[in-house]
């Protein structure tokens, strides 16, 4: 493989954490750092003959594969990222292999299969609820701080907690729905209090995430996906995991990266900004896509259309609030 020059690799030198590298928008950005010449450590539950209690059949592993073959370079370590000892081990090994860590991508718990009951707020199943939220959530927090503690010492460093679309509301069960707020709002509060140390935070979405659950789900592979369209002409606008990816990609090589601290961003929106296409030099833009919503019950329809006009009064009200608030701080 020829030797990537120095302005096809603006990640050269830099050294990147995936945590939850193992699949779908995780696998991407591990894909995309490494694309883009950062060292990459892909951590997560499933490493091979030892799958997660997911019990699908990606490893972490098999995605450092895919990075080294490519001519990038990627260690695959198990880390469970909901026990703290693990995280903070995880970090003091980055930390005597190379000094920096600079990049902190968090993708762990993004295809749970325990949130993925919809249904009504009533109708929850609250079982597993506590390992949901220490999966999903806890080990996001865990993460961050040991990610934040080694990034000040450098003063510098990119924290990108990947979750799922660009509202706030719109439901699904409060599990799930109450992480994936989290997941917004957190990096909002940590951007405040990192910004004076050199680290931007920010949280970002994929659309349409044609992800292995996904392509399994609608019956079709990477090769023949277009096949999925026949079920649901949304499919049609998919992004392949690596676009996300190579979002955060962007947005790590972005000198004034921490102009964008503390905000949501999507993928379709980056890639309009930065110019990168997926794989196959497309750039999938779920924004503009009008979205067919056939294959929705009415009563679903219903919830997003109630859902996104008490989110507009939500916004309304909060950000005037926040006006007031602010004339109240000096400076």
């Amino acid at each position: 493989m020829a030797k990537k020059s120095r302005s096809s690799s603006p990640l050269a030198g830099r050294v990147a954490l995936v945590a939850g590298a193992t699949r779908g928008a995780g696998r991407g950005a591990a894909r995309a750092l490494g694309e883009a010449g950062a060292t990459v450590y892909c951590t997560g539950r499933s490493v091979k003959g030892r799958p997660s209690p997911y019990n699908r059949p990606e490893t972490i592993d098999e995605t450092a594969a895919m990075i080294n073959d490519a001519g990038g370079r990627a260690i695959a370590v198990r880390v469970d990222h909901s026990v703290e000892s693990e995280v903070k081990a995880l970090f003091a090994r980055i930390a005597r292999a190379h000094k920096r860590i600079d990049i902190l991508v968090d993708s762990v718990a993004g295809e749970l299969p325990l949130m993925k009951q919809y249904g009504f707020m009533w109708q929850t199943d609250l079982t597993h609820a506590d390992e949901i939220f220490r999966q999903a959530l806890t080990s996001r927090i865990i993460t961050a701080k040991h990610a934040a503690l080694a990034m000040m010492r450098a003063r510098r460093g990119l924290i990108a907690e990947v979750t799922e679309n660009d509202l706030l509301g719109l439901g699904g069960n409060p599990l799930m729905h109450a992480v994936k707020v989290a997941q917004k709002a957190l990096p909002l509060g940590w951007a405040a209090e990192l910004q004076p140390h050199g680290i931007a935070v920010v949280s970002i979405t994929p659309g349409f995430l044609r992800s292995e659950s996904m392509l399994e789900h609608f019956g079709v592979t990477e090769a023949n996906w277009r096949d999925g369209g026949k079920k649901d002409r949304n499919f049609l606008e998919s992004e392949s995991p690596l676009y996300v990816g190579r979002a955060v990609a962007a947005l790590a090589a972005d000198p004034d990266v921490l102009c964008r601290t503390g905000m949501l961003y999507s993928s379709w929106e980056l890639a309009r900004q930065y110019k990168f296409t997926d794989y196959d030099g497309r750039r999938p833009d779920w924004g503009r896509h009008k979205i067919d919503w056939s294959g929705l019950p009415p009563e679903w329809v219903d919830l997003f259309r109630t859902g996104t006009e008490l989110e507009n009064r939500w916004h309304a009200t909060l950000q005037a609030r926040t006006k007031k608030f602010r004339t109240k701080i000096p400076g």
